[in-house]
């Protein structure tokens, strides 16, 4: 027994004679069919440069455009020469100049022999096929396509359009039920024969020759008519993206070819010099018997899919920029935004940070500088503490911070007197955790000395500021983790917020906390609200306050509540 070998070259001659050779090496003889837009001279020095491989002849060129009938008349002229020519041929391997044998030519042909009657095709109805990429399934046959896409795109599509306007449903000949499959097959002599040599023959060319991309569906259709024994599958490897375009493989894919145990790859990149010595020159490199099984890189390939098309959470670059609201993820990895805390308690922030060894930022959204831990004026990835900058892309600024530092939690203080334009984001991130004691920001202007006067004023732009995030974070569309007190409420029992704040950040914190930040100097607070009150401002988001800060002070004190202070 012995196989036959038909290939299908356009291009990269100087491979195809390579492995045109190994396979005649091998005892198969070869057909090879050259696109007829290939220039004389090109093809005459390709035949030349085979002339003294015995077994290795030339077809009758056809001109084979993506997606026409071409191609498959092509298949079909090589496969009669092979068969006519070579009668101990019982298996006929459709292959491209393009395709790699991975293993030795002779277990391919004894794969072959222990199954005489198995045809190697991929074949499944359009309802059965989840990977037909462009819109048109079904449509393929019903439809009439005499433009080709690639070079007659605009006529294409009119024309599509206009049949389905004119309700066009053609109607396939024969009772044939159309099948869809992959171009590259190896079917036995018997089955080919009978598809060659069918009455029917000029019926089902002339459907198919207005079929798009006939080279998926003629012969997986008209298999299911002659096949006694059909396996569902091709045996040479060949992988596609998320648009339909093949997989390209390179030298860095030489132990992942040997992985999927296939007999045969493409579609290889002819500079792949690597691939070539080692499938074609070292038999000793050669892979294992083993049963075919692609299947086993398939879960490398479905993880670089959704890698093109869903990218990395927070990783954001000019060869993929995902669109708005389409985004894996506005940002690399959970971090915390503190509103009121820093007000409300003196060195809040070293003390975050001993207690979580997290990196604690102070206002990063400041008016006048980004305010990095430890004063830095750079920091990871050359973010800079120039609030210009961090303002012409706030977004951009926090997803770099993130993705940066990722690896270390991040936390950073916020506020009403901050850039808001960061709101939006923060709201929508699911990383994002945010924790606010509302009026805090009056602190400050409580413990200042600037004029009453200002203060009303300052006091009334903080209040609408904070008012406004504080809607945009109670929104139910809102996936941040947020977590809201009034500041009447939040020192009445300060220690479970900030347990669980820290549980949050992912430290298991004592049932008491052992140290807890000092809280600043609140006596006189509520007299100052009121007098907020007096100059007609309202002063609403600090909560119940009391004028009196001893009735606080004697609910801080009930053991039910403890608070230490150090």
């Amino acid at each position: 027994m012995s196989v036959g070998v038909v290939m299908l070259v356009h291009t990269a001659f100087d491979r195809a004679e390579q492995v045109a050779r190994h396979w005649a090496a091998g005892g198969c003889p070869v057909v090879i069919h050259v696109d007829k837009r290939v220039p004389a001279q090109s093809f005459g020095a390709f035949q030349q440069a085979l002339a003294d491989v015995p077994h290795v002849t030339f077809s009758k060129r056809f001109r084979c455009e993506w997606g026409t009938w071409g191609i498959v008349a092509a298949t079909q002229c090589a496969s009669e020469q092979i068969l006519a020519g070579h009668p101990e041929v019982r298996h006929v391997y459709l292959a491209s100049g393009a395709c790699l044998p991975l293993r030795p030519v002779s277990e391919l042909v004894d794969y072959l022999a222990d199954r005489p009657k198995t045809d190697f095709i991929e074949s499944a109805t359009t309802s059965d096929v989840p990977w037909a990429v462009g819109g048109l399934e079904a449509e393929r046959f019903t439809l009439r396509f005499p433009f080709a896409w690639k070079r007659h795109r605009f006529l294409f599509d009119r024309y599509v359009t206009l049949q389905r306007l004119l309700r066009v449903n053609r109607q396939v000949p024969g009772g044939l039920v159309p099948h869809i499959g992959s171009q590259w097959w190896c079917l036995t002599r018997q089955t080919l024969t009978a598809i060659l040599q069918d009455p029917a023959r000029a019926t089902f060319e002339r459907y198919f020759r207005r079929v798009w991309i006939p080279d998926e569906s003629y012969f997986q259709t008209l298999v299911r008519q002659y096949g006694v024994r059909i396996e569902s599958r091709s045996l040479t490897l060949s992988k596609f993206d998320f648009q339909g375009k093949p997989h390209v493989f390179y030298d860095d894919h030489l132990q992942l070819l040997r992985r999927s145990d296939c007999f045969v790859a493409r579609k290889i990149w002819p500079y792949a010099h690597r691939l070539y010595d080692a499938f074609l020159v070292d038999p000793a490199g050669a892979m294992k018997k083993t049963e075919p099984n692609p299947g086993k890189i398939d879960r490398i390939f479905a993880k670089a899919v959704d890698r093109r098309t869903r990218g990395r959470p927070g990783l954001y670059m000019h060869s993929r920029y995902p669109q708005d609201g389409r985004e894996n993820g506005l940002t690399a990895a959970p971090y915390s935004v503190f509103q009121g805390f820093a007000e409300l308690f003196e060195n809040f922030e070293p003390w975050l940070a001993k207690a979580t060894a997290a990196r604690v930022h102070g206002h990063l959204f400041a008016p006048d500088r980004v305010q990095f831990a430890d004063n830095q004026s750079v920091m990871n990835g050359a973010l800079s503490d120039d609030a210009r900058l961090r303002d012409y892309n706030p977004e951009g600024f926090l997803t770099n911070l993130i993705w940066n530092t990722r690896g270390e939690r991040q936390c950073f203080q916020h506020g009403p007197q901050d850039n808001q334009a960061i709101n939006l984001q923060i709201a929508r991130d699911p990383n994002a955790q945010v924790s606010v004691i509302s009026g805090a920001w009056a602190v400050p202007l409580f413990r200042s000395n600037a004029n009453f006067s200002n203060l009303r004023k300052a006091a009334a732009q903080l209040q609408k500021t904070e008012s406004d995030l504080l809607d945009l974070l109670r929104a139910p569309w809102v996936k941040a983790r947020v977590r809201i007190w009034t500041m009447a409420d939040f020192i009445d029992a300060p220690m479970e917020p900030l347990q669980t704040i820290l549980e949050e950040i992912g430290i298991s914190a004592p049932h008491h906390l052992a140290e807890v930040p000092r809280m600043v100097d609140l006596n006189g607070f509520g007299q100052f609200l009121q007098n907020l009150k007096n100059q007609g401002m309202h002063p609403y988001l600090m909560g119940d306050f009391p004028l009196d800060q001893s009735e606080m002070s004697e609910d801080r004190d009930r053991p039910r509540k403890p608070y230490l202070v150090r």
